[in-house]
């Protein structure tokens, strides 16, 4: 059996990763590159493989940069099946429509307003294309052991990342040889996820490393949270958070409403702005048995937030000039209808945008915590004159001790680990803990990598 690494080496985005054997193919995540343009680029190059010689795909979790190509995977020719835990399954059927859909409505804005350098710019893929990929998938449960492609059981455990995140083992019963992706790990003490799941075997590991050389900082999120509504409401401003649509969204929802419910923060008038968002916490809410928030917790968010679904809506959100809070996706500020709420409210220092948690170099949101004087969106620079503000402590990826303590908690003696979805310097300091911590034989793979598993 072989690992190859197709991508998510060198960078937070982009997962992908490839198990074969002398017969079949199995794809681990199908994500998208986002941030910075030459990772971008790569979305637009021939997939590393053949699409139509893979046999099958599993996903670790629904988020875009893990599942994001796969409208496109298909569109080239994938024939197989895809498989994830139900609530992945739910949240893709979410995440993949609104993705085509916002690529090919930037494409159209980009060419009536003619700031592409493309005489007719084109989506990676479409609507249609996603619906046609969620046509492959079939939904399992934690714990339920399948085989998508033969000689390879696979199973699904808790991750704590977000709603329906897992770990996926992989058992080539020929060899009998188990490989473990981590995908993305939650906090141990998450806000609303429960803590990830100890692995108890692994004879390979693949573990990501987006705090790899950080720790989050030890503040209560509501705190620090509360001073800056406070403060922005105080003089006459508008909050504005940029969310991920799944699983940041709706913490954040929670919090400012029993901050609200608890007298910590004025009463604002609270607006979801994302059609993907508003549908993910409905999904949410019906998957109340799967994190720590009660039916009566989750009614909060949906009683108290007013949702703002039409363009029409939105547009009007725009001309609100009384204190307000607008959670609006995307969470790195790199498309979706925050860019023009950031157009409208990055030039007034009345304003406050908040970001919750990573952002990944090139985005928006990573310029924007560094400093920047001004952003470009749809073509123009706006100046930052917002007050720019990130609570990193909202993060839902566990930081380098908390990954190492779940690593520890299970009965874990892999022969090698791959540490993965990391930028170059987090990933290498990863690697150092766990191989300090454990004295296991770690490594940090190149793109393209191939190795003997």
């Amino acid at each position: 059996m072989k690992l190859q690494f197709l991508g998510g080496t060198g960078t937070v985005t982009g997962s992908r990763h490839l198990l074969s054997d002398d017969s079949h193919r199995l794809l681990v995540d199908c994500g998208m590159y986002q941030g910075v343009k030459n990772l971008r680029k790569r979305n637009w190059a021939p997939f590393p493989v053949e699409p139509n010689t893979i046999n099958a795909v599993v996903l670790t979790h629904a988020h875009i940069d893990h599942s994001g190509y796969l409208p496109a995977l298909v569109k080239n020719g994938f024939k197989g099946k895809i498989y994830c835990t139900k609530a992945t399954h739910e949240l893709c059927k979410v995440l993949l429509p609104d993705a085509g859909f916002l690529q090919e409505e930037d494409a159209k804005y980009a060419f009536r307003k003619k700031f592409s350098k493309h005489e007719k710019p084109e989506p990676l893929f479409t609507e249609k294309d996603a619906h046609e990929a969620l046509k492959h998938f079939e939904s399992v449960h934690y714990h339920e052991t399948i085989e998508p492609v033969k000689g390879f059981e696979v199973t699904f455990t808790p991750a704590g990342h977000i709603l329906g995140s897992s770990c996926v083992h992989v058992t080539h019963k020929g060899h009998n040889r188990t490989v473990v992706f981590s995908g993305d790990v939650g906090r141990q003490d998450d806000v609303i996820m429960r803590k990830p799941e100890p692995i108890q075997k692994a004879d390979v590991l693949v573990c990501e490393s987006t705090y790899g050389n950080r720790l989050h900082r030890d503040v209560d999120p509501e705190d620090e949270l509360s001073e800056i509504i406070t403060r922005t409401a105080g003089r006459g401003g508008i909050v504005l958070m940029p969310a991920f649509a799944v699983g940041r969204a709706q913490m954040l929802l929670y919090l400012i409403h029993k901050m609200m419910a608890q007298g910590k923060i004025p009463k604002l008038p609270v607006y979801l702005n994302s059609p993907m968002a508003i549908r993910a916490t409905e999904i949410f809410i019906r998957h109340h048995k799967e994190h720590k928030l009660n039916q009566a917790q989750c009614e909060l968010i949906d009683d108290k937030t007013e949702f703002v679904r039409t363009v029409e809506e939105s547009i009007e959100l725009n001309t609100k000039r009384f204190p307000c809070i607008i959670v609006s996706a995307s969470g790195m500020a790199s498309g979706g209808r925050v860019l023009h709420h950031l157009k409208s409210l990055l030039p007034n220092p009345r304003n406050s945008i908040v970001f919750a948690g990573f952002q990944a170099p090139g985005t928006r949101g990573d310029a924007l915590v560094n400093g920047a004087e001004s952003v470009k969106i749809h073509g123009e620079y706006w100046p930052v004159k917002a007050e720019i503000c990130n609570v990193d402590s909202l993060s839902a990826h566990g930081d380098y001790k908390e990954i190492l303590e779940w690593l520890g908690q299970g009965n874990l003696q892999p022969e090698k680990v791959y540490i993965t979805h990391g930028e170059v310097v987090p990933a290498d300091e990863m690697r150092k803990h766990v191989r300090e911590r454990f004295g296991w034989d770690t490594q940090v793979p190149e793109l393209f990598d191939e190795v003997e598993i």
